[in-house]
């Protein structure tokens, strides 16, 4: 997007600028490395970010990390998020798993975990889908776990967990209760050196891996690796989920706009029948369309960062935001790849690697259909509610 006039701090200003350097110059040209699970590539990278302080910039200063709010680090996400690959790369992958941790966990356990976690010298995955069950119906979730004498024993499966096959920690979803969601799921933080914990599979999405499926046999934890309380897990992943999806939003305008400049590059340069491909009023549609994809999908993942920052309720602003990034997304990419030609196709452009991603987008985090019927049920309903203020106002204004 051109320069506009920037209201950022002088840091954070700053950040932008050496976070974009360091995705471009060093993340994105290793992106096939890392699609191929080059561990050599991937800890030279991280090695790297340290040295520049550009290493978990969002996680606890306490523990070693950068210190950011959620207010600042939003503001940086999107540069971070033009590869995929980047926020893993720089450690701020973490910094859900970290807050969880850090926020609800025992002591002993958060002073054992959080600086390892922080530095990258441990790894930790998020364990709540399974086989067989709806990913937005954590209500069917069938992984239970069970008192025992002074702990809890978990037996079930998860599926698609990022990052499992390596992890040396899982939180995990469990079931503790019968009845009500909000008071029957918990959430443990489970060793993959547990006895009857076991790495099933890995899980290619779109020809790439990454993505685990994982079993717990009659696994034992004491109860101190219970995160939060008993019946507590609803709500603990619910706090996580706002700021996942805004992440995400953020991360995924990032690389729609990484398209979009690729296509306008593209269009600028190439030359048929001694014109550039940007004269021609077909590209020039491609190019305004996706633009405003682009720039309407980045207003509304402010918006919801900016909800999401200040703790107030975000349901509306999250679903806007998540659905129009990951169509930013997609748009950009077919539109790029369409301009390109058969180049396109090809993983040296970068572009098959966008469009995977723009097409998983519709459906991690809650699949866009979920997101489109909740977010229309609040407008709807924050609409017919009886006027209680001035005629005319929004009532989704600041919701």
């Amino acid at each position: 997007m051109p320069d506009e006039p920037s209201t950022l701090s002088p840091r954070c200003e700053q950040l932008r600028t050496r976070i974009r350097d360091f995705v471009a110059h060093q993340v994105i040209p290793a992106e096939a490395a890392l699609d191929a699970g080059d561990r050599a590539i991937r800890a030279q990278l991280r090695e790297h970010a340290v040295d520049a302080g550009l290493w978990a910039l969002p996680l606890p200063a306490r523990y070693g990390g950068g210190g950011l709010t959620p207010a600042d680090y939003f503001t940086v996400a999107e540069i971070e998020g033009r590869s995929d690959h980047a926020p893993e790369m720089l450690g701020s992958a973490a910094l859900l798993n970290a807050r969880m941790i850090d926020g609800h966990a025992d002591p002993d356990l958060r002073e054992k975990l959080l600086p390892a976690l922080v530095s990258g010298q441990l790894t930790m995955s998020y364990a709540m889908t399974e086989p067989g069950v709806a990913g937005s119906d954590p209500a069917a979730l069938r992984t239970a776990a069970t008192p025992d004498g002074t702990g809890w024993r978990i037996t079930g499966r998860k599926w698609f967990i990022t990052g499992a096959g390596t992890a040396d920690e899982v939180l995990v979803v469990a079931r503790t209760a019968p009845g009500a969601m909000r008071e029957s799921l918990s959430i443990f933080a489970v060793p993959a050196t547990a006895p009857g914990f076991r790495v099933v599979r890995e899980l290619d999405v779109l020809g790439t891996g990454g993505q685990y499926e994982i079993e717990f046999d009659d696994v034992m934890v004491p109860a101190s690796r219970l995160i939060g309380a008993v019946g507590a897990g609803a709500t603990l992943a619910g706090e996580r989920l706002a700021l996942g999806r805004t992440l995400r939003a953020l991360r995924w305008v990032g690389q729609a706009q990484r398209a979009v400049e690729l296509l306008a590059e593209r269009a600028a340069q190439r030359r048929v029948d001694d014109q550039p491909l940007a004269q021609r009023q077909l590209v020039q549609q491609m190019v305004f369309d996706a633009e405003l994809a682009v720039r309407s999908a980045r207003a509304l993942t402010e918006q919801a960062a900016a909800a999401v920052a200040a703790d107030r309720r975000a349901h509306v602003e999250v679903g806007f935001a998540k659905v129009a990034a990951a169509r930013a997304l997609g748009l950009a990419t077919d539109h790029a790849i369409q301009i390109f030609g058969a180049e396109g196709l090809t993983a040296a452009t970068g572009l098959p690697r966008l469009l995977r991603v723009a097409r998983a987008a519709r459906i991690l985090d809650g699949p866009d259909e979920f997101h489109i019927e909740a977010t229309a049920r609040r407008v709807i309903r924050e609409y017919t509610r009886p006027a209680t203020a001035a005629p005319n106002r929004n009532p989704l204004a600041g919701n």
